[in-house]
């Protein structure tokens, strides 16, 4: 059986431990700054952080977490070569003004690329394509298997793990972005 885990989450740097800059935090959900090893070569970016814990607060491998896991393995990726990081740090659980928080909450990922410097970012899903490339209406799917440069960073784009769980299509799709990623890894070191 194949084994997934929690990457060791990254601590909220203590100036935004106490952030109500969007109302995200009177929705309830914890604020997770990112997860794998900060400073890391390539910088994940998703939407947001999902679940890391279970209805009982146990912790728990998500099924995104899982997708993205069993991806980077394929790939020849490790964990200490990832972070994984989040345009929104706190997990939404009911409505919320989508576009007004995610600008709101770019502050945090700017800090982040200010301190981690990666050398690639992989966006994973239309809403980390659009608030990264700051392009309201970017799609993966014309973007993907491909290099761009983003804030002075190569960036490539892939599906949303989650996307990928419900539409099984996008798996081989999924694996050959992973793939480009690590190759282009690899060719830097």
């Amino acid at each position: 059986m194949e084994e997934f885990c929690l990457w060791p989450e990254d601590p909220v740097p203590a100036d935004q431990k106490g952030c109500t800059c969007c109302r995200l935090y009177r929705q309830g959900s914890r604020m997770v700054w990112g997860e794998g090893t900060p400073g890391a070569p390539v910088m994940i970016i998703l939407d947001n952080p999902g679940a890391r814990e279970d209805r009982e607060g146990n912790p728990a491998v998500c099924t995104t977490r899982q997708t993205l896991q069993r991806a980077v393995r394929e790939a020849g990726m490790t964990e200490d070569q990832l972070y994984v990081t989040y345009i929104l740090k706190r997990r939404p659980v009911r409505k919320y003004d989508k576009e007004e928080t995610r600008s709101i909450c770019m502050q945090h990922l700017d800090q982040q690329l200010a301190a981690h410097r990666p050398e690639l970012i992989l966006c994973l899903g239309n809403v980390a394509v659009q608030s990264f490339f700051g392009e309201p209406d970017a799609e993966v799917k014309p973007l993907r298997g491909a290099w761009h440069e983003v804030r002075g960073i190569p960036t490539a784009a892939a599906y949303h793990p989650l996307a990928v769980r419900r539409r099984p299509n996008l798996l081989r799709l999924f694996q050959e972005d992973m793939d480009f990623v690590a190759a282009a890894l690899r060719s830097r070191t």
